[in-house]
């Protein structure tokens, strides 16, 4: 039986949301968090791909929840607003004949915008990973080429540090730079979609956490059409509740609203712990 744990989109406060969920299942049932973060496949996106890489690393649970707790970080702090982004990011797309396209028309906007100095943003992203190196396990990191559109999917196996594959996945459009990899550029893989479930091929089991309402709309396609994909599979999704959302704010980058999203996420991921056992038993 693979099981695999998707880890969606969400900014600075998904980071915490996303471990939060994690640690509050924990506090429901730690045998049974355990074994979903041993997840056969872990599938990360954008804020996912960093929980992908904290999770994997052996570092315990609890010190990674913790952290988000900590008044003091390495994140920047850009000027975000996530309804202003989407309608940005729709407009953008509108007409395009499919995702490719789509990334494409995003990548060119990335690529003549002015953001940050890559290196300032690469030293953020970097303050993330407790460890530096790929874990043994099967992890998958998306990210958008900015020049074709494709889907580019990092791994162990990809000749790509785990840190510029992460950076990439997280590259958010006009507001971080596109990261540069081997003269290609790319950036978040949630302009694809939120959560990339369609990359768990293979699982029989699937965990989807995403710190988004259930029914929210994404760019292209949706969630069940990417869990159609897979088959005959069992999957949950973990959603946001409203309390959630009202911890996150308006920006989703800002490092000052990840405690709130962490305790949030917790609460979330305490009472989700009964339908993660019936699915992960």
């Amino acid at each position: 039986m693979i099981n695999a744990l998707v880890l969606a989109e969400g900014g600075v406060t998904g980071i915490a949301w996303e471990l939060g969920v994690l640690r509050g299942i924990a506090d429901a049932d730690p045998d049974l968090a355990d074994r979903v973060l041993a997840a056969d496949l872990v599938v990360g996106t954008s804020a996912g791909a960093s929980v992908a890489a904290q999770v994997t690393s052996g570092v315990a649970l609890e010190e990674l929840y913790a952290a988000q707790l900590c008044p003091e970080s390495a994140e920047l702090e850009p000027d975000f607003d996530k309804d202003k982004r989407f309608a940005e990011l729709s407009a953008a797309v509108d007409g395009a004949s499919g995702p490719e396209e789509g990334g494409r028309r995003i990548g060119a906007l990335a690529l003549a915008a002015k953001t940050v100095d890559p290196a300032v943003r690469l030293a953020a992203v970097d303050a993330r990973l407790p460890v530096k190196r790929w874990p043994d396990r099967r992890v998958l990191v998306s990210a958008v080429d900015a020049e074709t559109g494709e889907l580019a999917v990092f791994t162990r196996e990809s000749g790509v540090t785990l840190l510029d594959a992460v950076a990439a996945s997280a590259a958010v459009p006009w507001i971080w730079p596109p990261v540069a990899i081997d003269g290609r550029h790319y950036i978040d893989g949630g302009t694809r979609s939120m959560a990339n479930a369609d990359l768990a091929a293979g699982a029989e089991r699937v965990l989807v956490i995403r710190p988004v309402l259930e029914g929210t709309p994404q760019l292209w396609g949706s969630l069940d059409a990417e869990l159609a994909t897979l088959g005959r599979v069992d999957a949950h999704v973990i959603n946001a509740d409203q309390a959630s959302i009202d911890a996150f704010g308006s920006n989703l980058l800002s490092p000052a609203a990840r405690a709130a999203a962490a305790r949030a996420g917790r609460a979330v991921g305490a009472a989700s712990a009964v339908a993660v056992k019936a699915l992960w038993n």
